[in-house]
């Protein structure tokens, strides 16, 4: 065989292979899936390794990234008051003190052994047909020539219907009918049968009903006026005055408790009891009026206290921690006063078992009380 036949084929064998390789458009329609698939293959390999880094170091990963980690709680402010809260809270804790100072001063007025002790007496006390709480106001000096007769007889109105606290003296020569006695001054009445029979005698004269009583006796007056005003009381003297050794000049100044009762008690003048009766009405509107400074304010609950355990008393501890308050703003604002008797419804007389007194109309002094009180 020559060397030309047996290459002759060689040919052939390689052309299945050259067409098996050659370019087909048909077969290369899939081309581009090829090598997408082979490049995430490829790819798959070199995440597998992040992955599990990332599954390793799961515990640093972001806060908030995993659902099943819980986020940290934040630590809860304490709630603050509000205002009004702590308002509320300044005001308990104000009452709370002032009744604490209250009942210290009532304790100590009660423990003191230099005065007399004031028994409780029976007062069959009625409330007013307009609303309002009547106290009747007594006092008396059981060292004076008069001992055992009321010096001051007031009624103060509380409750009323114009809310505003209101003041009655009436002058203790008053001439009237004491129920179960004769004719007499109004003052004989508390020597007579206490302060109910002053009650009875109000209520019979000029139908005014008194709910409660308080009387006070004079050296009382004085320790209560000093702890509450240590500086002294400012008031404007209406003329130069002399009692028991005391000198008061005419204008304005400050007096203790000692001078101030005798600026009140004093009747030896033209004027006699109704110029008495005045001053004592200025004197009361001059101690009302200095409440409202806010250092007697901080005393007032102790003073109280020793006015109640000084004085004998029918009115209630939970009256006057009720009422004391507005009594003291209200009453700081002026009270309006009247004087029994009226202008021009009275006149001198003189009675051999009473001596000199003063004979009023009672019809006109009666209306004018009724006015006074209802308006």
């Amino acid at each position: 065989m020559s060397r030309v036949d047996r290459y002759k084929h060689i040919h052939d064998k390689s052309k299945p292979v050259e067409e098996k390789n050659g370019f087909n458009p048909r077969k290369e329609k899939n081309y581009t899936e090829e090598p997408r698939n082979s490049y995430y293959q490829e790819q798959e390999p070199l995440n597998e390794p992040q992955q599990n880094s990332e599954q390793a170091g799961s515990s640093e990963k972001p806060k908030g990234f995993s659902k099943k980690e819980k986020k940290p709680k934040k630590p809860r402010r304490k709630r603050r008051f509000s205002w009004p809260k702590r308002i509320a809270l300044f005001f308990v804790v104000l009452i709370v003190l002032a009744v604490g100072f209250f009942f210290k001063g009532k304790s100590y007025a009660e423990h003191d052994n230099s005065l007399p002790k004031e028994a409780i007496e029976t007062f069959n006390g009625v409330k007013s047909a307009n609303g309002a709480n009547n106290i009747l106001i007594l006092g008396s000096d059981t060292r004076g020539e008069d001992s055992g007769r009321a010096d001051t007889i007031m009624v103060l109105q509380l409750d009323g219907p114009s809310k505003k606290p209101k003041l009655i003296s009436f002058m203790r020569d008053t001439f009237v009918d004491i129920p179960g006695y004769d004719e007499n001054k109004i003052n004989a009445a508390y020597a007579l049968g206490g302060a109910d029979l002053v009650r009875q005698t109000l209520a019979e004269n000029f139908n005014i009903q008194t709910r409660y009583y308080a009387k006070v006796d004079f050296q009382s007056f004085e320790k209560i006026i000093d702890s509450m005003f240590p500086n002294g009381v400012k008031i404007d003297a209406e003329k130069d005055l002399n009692l028991d050794g005391v000198d008061i000049a005419k204008g304005k100044q400050k007096m203790d408790g000692h001078t101030l009762l005798q600026y009140s008690r004093f009747r030896k003048d033209d004027e006699g009891d109704f110029g008495r009766v005045r001053r004592q009405q200025q004197v009361m509107t001059a101690v009302m009026g200095q409440l409202k400074n806010p250092l007697a304010l901080l005393r007032t609950p102790e003073s109280l206290g020793r006015l109640v355990g000084y004085m004998s008393t029918d009115v209630p501890t939970s009256f006057m921690l009720k009422n004391g308050p507005s009594l003291l703003l209200k009453g700081g604002s002026g009270i309006e006063r009247l004087t029994i008797p009226v202008e021009g419804s009275w006149s001198n007389l003189d009675v051999d078992y009473a001596g000199s007194v003063l004979q009023i109309d009672l019809d006109t002094n009666k209306s004018a009380v009724q006015s006074f009180l209802d308006q």
